[in-house]
């Protein structure tokens, strides 16, 4: 077997855009000096009476996300009360924070509480309760957007008075009239919703009130803009500031056009930085425009992420233990750099300074400083599962600990970043996805290159600089230790470049900075994921165990060419599965002796996914091996049945059977015939076959699949049994193929197709050939295949309960139903088949990566 490590390099823009914006708000809070150490003396000063009515603010702004949510649910007939959808927006705001793409790849979360209470809901419903509630909270800030930006590029950012302000919120509000009449009309807006959110209109003409929800759904989103208006002006207000209506609608609009663009973290530091900008030009001064704006976040992000924490502790789940370890890592680390930047207590300094230098206290604060950017950037992989995140966050966590105690002796900092390394001990197993050795070791070298690099280029660059250029003539250790300072992006307040060439050597050395430290991380936080390559011995193996061993009508396509093999080291038997993403596919259970040695093969995989960052699912496992997953603390969903006919019992006999019979004697009549090729298949027939096959995936708008069935493949099908249905000239108007059953005395097949010209009953006819050959042969059985989605009579749980209702009530999955409805003229009995998962919130991800794996 051959085994090779593959990096594959995936970059997520919005993460990319929120830590450059983060490190550039660093860089920003960083360059303004004293001034800003003013800041903390502004809010202690700050008027109390406003702090309390932004705060009530903040309960009426969750309460109107909880009623947008009501509405959005009441839009496509599902009932949710005002609790149920306050406790839904609160964690799904407080986990959109480490969600790669933020709030709205937060709506897929948390669904299972609603379904408790509305038993007959599908998934496919809340999922578009969930887009009507995202897409129109971002539509209603983009048209806020449009007029304001437009307005400031027509009139250069010149507004004289509120008059301006309140025309442009008149014309804002006939614009949502408009966009809501359009939508009611089936106009324009209607035509671009129906582009993103499927069968809109299918809910809309069943739904006789789902225009006066969908209506009510833009009103709140219309007011929960208003209220983060309301909160920027009353900030302001706190700080004894000219506040103005004006000002505080640019600042809401751009502040969360960025957060749209840059979801990232919900865009902590990107928001700060910018709306601090913007009160600045406006005539702010730093200290207060920060001020403001950390206010403001107070009232629109930390309140309701505080309220999402203890919205978690209402409920235990598996959730909880990523979300409130990844949080605590967020909150110690803007804990480290609020203390960082604000100033120290005096005699807790000098009390310091008798047992430690000055140069060393100075260290623990970049020390802290580092730590807590590195701390927020690893909340967000954290949550992702990854255990380098895990042993990364440890180590800053230790870092800020004794960082703090050095610094100003911060105990209270050093006790928070102690508790936040007990929480991430206590969940220690909740982090199994390993990194990339290979890439971690390119990095951490190629990082060392441009160190070394930039080391030689700015000591060099310092010590023979012009005295012009910064004022100061640098000596060979002042050159050493301002290389550094850049280098590490600490040294932007001691430097004051005086011309063009100054200022582009400094951003040199701090860009080059900036990628070393990001290459580093990168490298350290990348996935590993592991490709195997077999060669034919590997393949040959695989059939020898499967001849061996096989119980399965499935077995035979377990060591076909798509697959990959694991074989037991300490027990003979194969397992077979293929990877999507994170996450390792296994085809049914394991092929072994006994259930004895399938339990040592299936904690064998299981470590061997936890070592190559994988996930375990299992697809179309027995009902008898339930017991083995539960016992690795595996969950089941039901996916289907297995139709098996009992050939002693079936017979065309009787009244039940006379349509069938009918159907076959017509056939008959018209001159069509069922005829029973033997291997080997002539080309001829072959080439026969491939055109009725094309016709067939052409006829029906289908692609081959593969994983538990095979694909047309002429190599194959020349070695097994051809039944066939045909005209007297020979034409073949469909087939099925025969192939191994490992299951004793049964037989199955795997292709049934025919052309788009082929009479009706042809299907009818090819099973009951293949029926007529079984008995023939002795079996006793035949198995029909799967039937998915079918046979869930009474749903235990929310997935459940989502299959059940898609399989009946939805017009995309009527084929499962007419499937189940063509193997039931048969009279078979049905054997369940489930999907085994290791977390409710897999399943998010398992539909994608269950359709990569079917495809060749």
């Amino acid at each position: 077997m051959l085994k090779k490590l593959l990096i594959k390099p995936r970059l997520y823009l919005s993460e990319i855009t929120g830590l450059l914006l983060l490190i550039l708000a660093i860089y920003f809070i960083r360059s303004q000096g004293e001034e800003l150490k003013n800041v903390g003396n502004y809010i202690r000063l700050g008027n109390p009476l406003w702090i309390i009515i932004g705060i009530a603010l903040t309960g009426i702004y969750i309460c109107l996300q909880a009623l947008m949510y009501r509405a959005s649910f009441r839009a496509v007939q599902l009932k949710l009360s005002l609790w149920e959808s306050t406790i839904l927006f609160l964690k799904r705001n407080l986990i959109s924070i480490f969600l790669p793409g933020g709030s709205i790849t937060s709506l897929a979360f948390f669904t299972k509480d609603i379904q408790k209470e509305t038993s007959e809901e599908s998934r496919v419903r809340i999922h578009f309760a969930s887009t009507i509630y995202g897409f129109t909270g971002i539509v209603s800030i983009i048209i806020i957007a449009i007029p304001v930006l437009t307005y400031l590029t027509l009139s250069g950012d010149s507004w004289k008075n509120a008059n301006e302000a309140l025309a442009i919120v008149i014309f804002f509000l006939i614009l949502v009239l408009y966009a809501i009449t359009s939508f009611i009309r089936k106009g324009w807006v209607y035509r671009l919703l129906s582009r993103f959110i499927p069968k809109i209109s299918t809910e809309f003409k069943s739904h006789p009130d789902f225009k006066l929800w969908f209506s009510l759904v833009n009103v709140y989103s219309i007011l929960i803009d208003f209220a983060g208006v309301a909160h920027l002006y009353i900030a302001m207000l706190v700080m004894g500031a000219d506040a103005s209506w004006k000002i505080a609608l640019i600042g809401y609009v751009i502040a969360t056009l960025i957060l749209v663009i840059s979801p990232f973290l919900r865009g902590i530091g990107a928001i700060e930085f910018s709306l601090t900008v913007i009160l600045k030009h406006y005539g702010y001064s730093t200290s207060e425009a920060l001020a403001i704006t950390l206010i403001y976040r107070l009232f629109e992000f930390w309140l309701p992420v505080v309220a999402g924490i203890v919205s978690f502790t209402l409920r235990k789940g598996n959730m909880v233990l990523r979300v409130i370890p990844a949080f605590l890592l967020l909150g110690l680390g803007l804990i480290n750099i609020i203390s960082v930047l604000t100033p120290a207590l005096a005699y807790r300094v000098k009390l310091l300074k008798s047992f430690l230098s000055a140069d060393t206290i100075s260290v623990s604060n970049y020390l802290v400083f580092i730590a807590g950017l590195l701390l927020i950037i690893t909340s967000a992989f954290l949550f992702k599962g990854l255990k380098n995140a895990w042993r990364f966050a440890i180590l800053l966590c230790v870092i800020s600990l004794i960082g703090n105690l050095t610094k100003a002796i911060d105990y209270e900092e050093g006790i928070v970043a102690l508790f936040v390394v007990l929480v991430l001990w206590f969940t220690r197993k909740q982090y199994y996805v390993r990194h990339n050795v290979r890439l971690q070791t390119i990095g951490i070298e190629t990082a060392i290159l441009i160190f070394c690099g930039i080391t030689v280029y700015g000591v060099t660059g310092f010590y023979f600089l012009d005295k012009r250029h910064f004022g100061i003539d640098f000596h060979l250790l002042d050159s050493v230790k301002h290389t550094f300072y850049n280098f590490i992006l600490l040294d932007v307040k001691d430097l004051a470049p005086r011309t063009t060439f100054a200022f582009v050597f400094l951003n040199t050395i701090r860009i080059s900075g900036t990628l070393s430290i990001g290459l580093i991380f990168y490298a350290l936080l990348k996935p590993y994921f592991v490709n195997i390559e077999h060669d034919d011995e590997d393949f040959t193996a695989a059939r020898e165990l499967v001849d061996k061993l096989g119980a399965s009508p499935v077995d035979y396509f377990k060591t076909y060419e798509d697959k990959l093999l694991y074989f037991g080291k300490r027990r003979e038997g194969l397992i077979s599965y293929r990877m999507a993403g994170s996450f390792a596919v296994v085809l049914e259970q394991p092929v072994c002796k006994n259930k004895q040695d399938e339990m040592v093969l299936l904690e064998e995989f299981e470590e061997f996914c936890i070592e190559s960052g994988l996930r375990s699912t299992y697809y179309r496992v027995d009902e008898k091996s339930l017991q083995l997953f539960q016992s690795l603390g595996k969950k089941s969903l039901i996916i289907g049945q297995e139709a098996i006919v009992d050939l002693d019992k079936f017979t065309l006999e009787g009244k039940n059977r006379k349509s069938m019979r009918n159907g076959l004697n017509s056939l008959h009549k018209n001159g069509f015939k069922t005829k029973i090729y033997d291997a080997p298949i002539k080309d001829g027939l072959l080439q026969k076959l491939e055109f009725v096959s094309n016709d067939w995936l052409k006829s029906t708008n289908r692609e081959e699949i593969v994983f538990t069935q095979g694909m047309f493949d002429r190599r194959k099908l020349k070695n097994q049994t051809i039944i066939t249905v045909e005209n007297d000239d020979e034409q073949v108007f469909a087939f099925l193929n025969i192939i191994p059953d490992f299951v004793p005395d049964e037989a199955t097949y795997d292709l049934i197709r025919k052309t788009s010209e082929a009479p009706g009953g042809v299907s009818d006819a090819l099973i009951i050939a293949l029926i007529d050959y079984c008995k023939v042969n002795s079996y006793k059985y035949l198995n029909l295949g799967l039937a998915p989605l079918s046979g869930i009579d009474q749903a235990r749980d929310f997935p459940e309960k989502t299959l059940k209702f898609a399989y009946e009530r939805l017009q995309q999955f009527r084929h499962y139903r007419g499937l189940r409805d063509f193997k039931e003229k048969f009279l078979p009995a049905w054997q369940n088949k489930y999907l085994i998962y290791e977390n409710h919130y897999d399943l998010i991800s398992l539909p994608n990566a269950l359709n990569k794996v079917m495809k060749p």
